[in-house]
């Protein structure tokens, strides 16, 4: 009898998502608040929007380079310790053996198939150096063009989302009517993003749906009061 061939399916740009999540997360909440709490202390909606445009643009450029240079120092981090075991397997051998034979331990391995293993792994340096990087110290090797891309896409996640709370006080004059209509397009917005990050994450999308609407409404209501209580 034919058997149905079994096909893994894994999810695999979860970095992409994180830098999604963060810049996403913030555009919608910071803005949303900075608004929310002008709309209490000022009678113009034309302050509103130069604020919030100043706000998105230098939020985009500081979130995008804090994408930067933390990819960087992954990046960085992983040649440190690369060459560090690299000098510890040049230089103290007999320890870096004993510390693979040790992780194949943990697995059960034993006897002559552990010997024979820990004997493949040292026998060639530069995998044993890959090998200790992953297995001893829990990384993998990050990717050069990184950096950039993960300061992209959270600098334009940033953006997109930072737009959708103010476009209510550029187009309508009325603070109170664009107060509404912002605290109902980001609802929304938080809401259906949460769900999609939940739907990515393998988080419940509605449970993660109701965190990040509540996240964005505390953020917003906070501002607001504090706007309000100072004005």
């Amino acid at each position: 009898m034919p058997t149905t061939p079994h096909i893994e399916k894994h999810f695999s740009g979860s970095e992409i998502v994180r830098d999604v999540v963060i810049g996403m997360s913030d555009g919608l909440t910071v803005p949303f608040a900075l608004a929310a709490g002008l709309s209490a202390a000022v009678s113009d909606t034309g302050v509103i929007v130069t604020a919030g445009l100043a706000e998105i643009a230098a939020g985009a450029i500081a979130m995008g380079l804090g994408g930067y240079l933390a990819a960087h120092t992954d990046i960085e981090h992983f040649k440190s310790e690369e060459a560090r075991e690299t000098w510890e397997i040049e230089h103290k051998r007999d320890f870096e053996v004993n510390e693979v034979r040790q992780i194949f331990e943990t697995y059960g391995l034993e006897g002559a198939a552990l010997t024979n293993v820990v004997d493949a792994i040292s026998a060639n340096p530069r995998r044993w150096t890959d090998f200790m990087m992953r297995f001893e110290l829990g990384l993998e090797q990050p990717d050069p063009k990184r950096a950039p891309l993960s300061a992209a896409t959270i600098a334009i996640a940033y953006l997109v989302g930072g737009f959708i709370p103010l476009a209510p006080y550029i187009a309508v004059s009325n603070i109170p009517d664009a107060l509404k209509m912002s605290v109902l397009t980001t609802g929304i917005a938080l809401a259906i993003f949460g769900a999609i990050k939940g739907r990515f994450t393998g988080v419940n999308p509605f449970r993660s749906a109701v965190q990040t609407l509540l996240v964005g409404g505390l953020a917003a209501g906070a501002a607001y009061w504090l706007a309000h209580l100072l004005g």
